[in-house]
């Protein structure tokens, strides 16, 4: 075996920092992702890449017999809302994909570590007005849309593996490097939840940071919360009007609508979590809340200034695209707006 730490959807999001965040520190770390364009441009000077399509055994295999890592750092996943629309892919890249390298894992003469990136969407629906602690590993899972109850799957297939394990579920993973081209369908998303519904954030440096210190961390057989610190407890409402915010677009977006307090299934599947235990273990939180504002403002820089000129036209633009513009009734109903744009979001319950 080498000692080779192998990331999977190394070019998502996360994969990218956590990638980074390896080379930085001088790690043996293997890329695998797509071979697609988009991603060829995304790989950092002096990275290994092994390119391969993880719902096909065979690539699967050849992958794993070549690297033969003494970690996996499992990130691929499809990820809401587009999970929703191709729900047979995201069960092949989610549940299907993971089960195959973990098998072939288990095969090799000396079997990895196996990192899984979990999701607190395998608590479900989380309703601030009658919840009032904080999320923890112990929590009783309840996966009610399909991305929570692949990631409940993919643990238990984690867990059965017979190889040392770490399941770290991340909360609401963000980036202080704003794109002014963002998805609209992740705009259209962020619009369709709760404004009053917990979340707890963290920065995808410090995410990096955590996966890389569970290569070698005593954590072996533990479940972690990764979150950022207590700054970053917020409601919904509050991320992308004070990101917004720090861009120059003051007052840009629209305020959404608040969750029913009386339907127990009408939210999203955030909350806030105890991350102490992860903290201990992993050292991961470096960014705060605030840091990460002004780390917007100061990457976005002197944009900030039309871009609050046009902050007024913005917000009647998005307020038009809102998911609820010009529809009845007072709360925000997620389910039903994520059914009516991509899809049926419930979890399958003759598996969950």
């Amino acid at each position: 075996m080498s000692d080779a730490i192998l990331v999977t959807g190394a070019f998502g999001l996360v994969g990218r920092a956590t990638v980074a965040h390896l080379a930085r520190l001088g790690a043996p770390v293997v890329a695998t992702d797509l071979d697609t364009p988009a991603n060829r441009r995304a790989v950092p000077a002096g990275v290994r890449v092994r390119w391969a399509d993880l719902t096909d055994p065979v690539h699967v295999a050849e992958l794993l017999s070549t690297v033969r890592p003494a970690t996996i750092i499992h990130l691929a996943a499809i990820i809401p809302p587009m999970c929703y629309s191709r729900p047979a892919l995201a069960r092949a890249v989610n549940v299907d994909a993971t089960r195959s390298l973990l098998e072939t894992a288990a095969t090799l003469a000396e079997r990895p570590r196996f990192i899984q990136a979990s999701s607190i969407a395998v608590y479900g629906p989380r309703n601030p007005h009658r919840i009032s602690g904080l999320l923890t590993a112990g929590t009783p899972v309840r996966p009610y849309d399909l991305y929570g109850q692949h990631k409940v799957e993919s643990e238990q297939l984690v867990r059965d593996s017979g190889l040392g394990w770490v399941i770290l579920r991340l909360g609401g993973v963000l980036s202080v490097d704003i794109r002014l081209d963002t998805d609209p369908n992740l705009i259209y998303f962020e619009g369709v939840l709760p404004s009053d519904g917990r979340l707890q954030t963290v920065d995808v440096r410090d995410v990096a940071h955590a996966f890389a210190a569970s290569a070698t961390a005593d954590v072996v057989g533990r479940t972690l919360l990764i979150g950022g610190d207590d700054s970053h407890r917020l409601v919904q409402g509050e991320i992308g009007a004070a990101t917004a915010a720090a861009m120059g677009l003051v007052g840009a977006l629209p305020p959404g609508r608040r969750g029913d307090p009386d339907d127990d299934d009408g939210w999203f599947a955030t909350d806030w979590m105890d991350s102490a235990p992860a903290q201990r273990a992993l050292g991961h939180q470096h960014h705060s809340w605030p840091q990460m504002l002004a780390e917007t403002a100061q990457n976005v820089g002197w944009k900030r200034y039309p871009l609050r000129l046009v902050a007024p036209l913005a917000r009647r633009y998005l307020e038009r695209q809102s998911p609820y513009y010009r529809e009845p009734g007072g709360y925000a109903n997620p389910w039903e707006a994520v059914r009516r744009k991509w899809g049926a979001p419930e979890a399958d319950r003759r598996i969950a």
